[in-house]
């Protein structure tokens, strides 16, 4: 009885110790009468659009190294309304710097290894968009179609 008692006991008395200090804390120290907190200004962000990626073929690597297929996938990437273009033009270095990711990371789930990880995937669409189109040029990846070629 004794052991179960004296650590309930304890647990009780120190969580009415803290929160009793930080009520106390919060009166003493706390946001002075009639001060009110200022609300951030919402910030406007440019409408996006999407900027549709030619289809890609990639290798779907098993966790182990082996190769067990292909996938074609599609993909559109959000950006800026005004940075449509420049997204556009570097689309190519896109998909080469994609092309350098695939085969390293496991895009293969699944029992057989034929369905594609989406997730990682994702990944590796953003990593290579930081690197060949800048870092903060694109907002989101949506993956519209992936599937065994």
């Amino acid at each position: 009885m004794k052991k179960i008692l004296f650590p309930l006991i304890l647990l009780i008395t120190g969580g009415a110790i803290g929160a009793g200090s930080g009520y106390a804390t919060n009166f003493f120290l706390g946001t002075p009468a009639g001060a009110t907190t200022a609300k951030p200004e919402p910030v406007e962000e440019e409408p996006g659009k999407f900027v549709t990626v030619p289809p890609m073929t990639a290798p779907l690597v098993l966790k182990d190294g082996k190769l067990s297929g292909y996938a074609t996938f599609e993909i559109q990437l959000e950006v800026d309304e005004s940075q449509v273009d420049a997204v556009t033009a570097r689309l190519p270095f896109l998909q080469h710097a994609i092309n350098l990711r695939t085969f390293k990371v496991p895009l293969a789930a699944g029992n057989d290894g034929m369905l594609p990880d989406l997730d990682n995937f994702r990944r590796v669409v953003i990593e290579a968009a930081r690197e060949a189109i800048g870092p903060d040029k694109v907002r989101k990846v949506a993956i519209t179609k992936a599937e065994p070629a």
